[in-house]
């Protein structure tokens, strides 16, 4: 199975918190663990808005070492397609999405991934699996 990391999930892993580790520990050997590109820059523009200083190299560091250790999956054409259908069910349903979560989702759903987050806002997406790490 393929499990595509939320920037949540990754930032609990630059943390070692135990929920993902453990998580992560129960994966079987033909599990892939991945991220995508929105994902790294969110990641990635989390960490470069913090003031300089030791904190944010420290996570400069761990976050570099983190997204080098995982494949990062490009947004495939067909999540275009995902994109649409998710964002137009979630407007006629009155629910808003962030759009890069609206791209995550998209991304996870055209890989036929499995989207590991923290974050609620991905329930109710239709065909889209999700393991919360609440």
């Amino acid at each position: 199975m393929i499990y595509l990391l939320d920037t949540n999930a990754i930032s609990d892993l630059m943390r070692a918190s135990p929920r993902i580790e453990n998580w992560m520990a129960g994966l079987g050997g033909d599990d892939r663990v991945v991220t995508c590109t929105i994902v790294r820059g969110e990641v990635l523009f989390g960490i470069g808005k913090l003031p300089d200083g030791r904190r944010r190299d420290e996570l400069k560091e761990t976050g570099h070492q983190f997204l080098a250790s995982l494949r990062c999956e490009p947004v495939p054409e067909l999540a275009g397609d995902f994109y649409a259908a998710v964002k137009l069910a979630r407007q006629q349903r009155g629910l808003a999405l962030d759009e890069n979560d609206l791209w995550i989702a998209a991304t996870a759903l055209a890989l036929g991934a499995t989207l590991v987050s923290r974050d609620s806002d991905f329930a109710g997406i239709d065909g889209l699996l999700v393991v919360a790490l609440n």
